[in-house]
C-alpha cells in the first residue's frame, strides 16, 4: 500500500565508463534518499552506449560492475526497481512507435547530438541522432512523475514532453508527461588535474574512480593542482584558488566539515599537509563501496537474480503502457 501513495521516478545511467568520485559525491550518494520518497527504477542504459562503438565483453563487465557499485552506494534492490535496459524490449518497441511522433528538426537541435557527432566524426550513425526518442521511451513507459536532470539533461525532459503532449493531441491521454526533478545533486567535483573542469573518467589523470587501490587515489591527491599563487594557504576561494577550494569540497563532502572547519584545521600547515588528508579522507569514503562491489561481483548468481527480478518487475508495468499505446495506433493484437 506504501507504494500507491508513492510519485514515480524513473533514471538511468549509461555502462559506458567506470563510476568515479564526482558520481558519487554528487548525485549518486542521494539516491537512497530518493527511494524512501519515491517508487524508483533505476535501469542500466546499454542500448544507449552502442551509438558509440564498443568492446562486447567490456560492456558486459561494466554492466555488472556498475549493478554491483548501484547496490554497494546505497541502492537496495529490495526498495527499488534495478533492471537493465535491453532486458525489457518494450524499450525498443516504444521507441520505434515514438520515432513515427517525433519530427526530425527536433532532434536536429539537440546539442549533444552536435557534441557527440564532433566527437565520433566517422560514426555519425542513425542510432546517434535518435537516441532521445529511446531516451523518451525509457521514461513514458514507466509513467513517471519525475524524471531527475541536471542543467545539461533538461533538454532531454523537455522533448520527451513534447513527443508525450503530440500522442496524447491525437489520441488523448495516454502518456504522462513527467516533470523534470533537480535532485540533491551534492557536490559539484572538479578534475584534480584541471580544476576549472568537471572530473571526468576522459582524463583519468585527474579522476578518482570509485574501484582505485587506496595506493592509486593517495597518489593523484598528493599529485593535485592547487595554486600558483605564495600564500599557500587553505582558503575557500573558487575564483582565484579553484583548486584548493574543489579539494576543499572534496573533503568537506568526505568528512561533514564545514569550510570555516577546515580552515583552521590546516591553518598554518600549507597544501603539504591538506592533500595527503583529503586523499585519505576520499579513500575511508570509498573503502566500504570498493569491498562491498568486490564481494558482491564474486557472487554472479546474486547479481543475476537482482537484475532478471527487477526486468520482471520493469517489464510488467512497461508492458502496460506499451499495450495501451499499440491500441491506440491501431495495432491488432497478438492470438492468445
Amino acid at each position: 500500500m506504501e507504494n500507491e501513495t508513492k510519485k514515480v521516478m524513473i533514471s538511468g545511467i549509461q555502462p559506458s565508463g567506470e563510476l568515479h568520485l564526482g558520481n558519487y559525491l554528487g548525485p549518486l550518494r542521494h539516491w537512497p534518499e530518493m527511494i524512501d520518497e519515491f517508487d524508483c527504477y533505476f535501469f542500466l542504459a546499454d542500448l544507449h552506449t552502442i551509438t558509440v562503438r564498443q568492446d562486447p565483453a567490456e560492456l558486459r563487465k561494466r554492466t555488472l560492475t556498475l549493478i554491483a557499485q548501484y547496490i554497494a552506494c546505497g541502492l537496495d534492490p529490495e526498495k527499488c526497481v534495478l533492471f537493465i535496459q535491453s532486458h525489457v524490449p518494450a524499450h525498443s518497441q516504444l521507441g520505434w512507435v515514438l520515432n513515427c511522433y517525433t519530427m526530425f528538426g527536433e532532434l536536429s537541435r539537440m546539442t549533444q547530438f552536435k557534441d557527440k557527432s564532433a566527437r565520433n566524426a566517422d560514426n555519425i550513425n542513425a542510432g546517434l541522432f535518435t537516441y532521445p526518442v529511446l531516451m523518451a521511451a525509457d521514461i513514458l513507459l514507466y509513467q513517471p512523475d519525475f524524471v531527475p536532470v541536471g542543467e545539461d539533461q533538461k533538454q532531454h525532459v523537455e522533448i520527451c514532453r513534447d513527443i508525450a503532449g503530440r500522442f496524447n493531441g491525437i489520441y488523448g491521454d495516454v502518456l504522462k508527461a513527467p516533470q523534470p526533478y533537480i535532485a540533491k545533486v551534492g557536490a559539484r567535483i572538479m578534475s584534480l588535474s584541471t580544476p576549472n573542469s568537471k572530473m571526468s573518467k576522459s582524463q583519468p589523470e585527474g579522476c578518482v574512480f570509485l574501484m582505485e587501490k587506496p595506493e592509486d587515489i593517495a597518489r593523484k591527491f598528493k599529485r593535485a593542482v592547487t595554486d600558483s599563487d605564495t600564500e599557500r594557504c587553505v582558503r575557500w576561494d573558487l575564483e582565484h584558488k579553484p583548486g584548493v577550494s574543489n579539494l576543499m569540497q572534496i573533503y568537506a563532502s568526505a568528512t561533514g566539515k564545514s569550510y570555516e572547519e577546515i580552515e583552521r584545521e590546516f591553518d598554518g600547515k600549507g597544501y603539504g599537509a591538506f592533500k595527503p588528508a583529503v586523499g585519505e579522507a576520499v579513500v575511508e569514503v570509498l573503502r566500504p563501496i570498493r569491498e562491498e562491489t568486490g564481494r558482491l561481483l564474486a557472487d554472479k548468481a546474486y547479481l543475476e537474480g537482482v537484475y532478471r527480478a527487477g526486468a520482471e518487475k520493469a517489464e510488467y508495468i512497461a508492458n502496460k503502457t506499451l499495450r495501451k499505446v499499440y491500441k491506440k495506433v491501431g495495432f491488432l493484437p497478438p492470438a492468445k
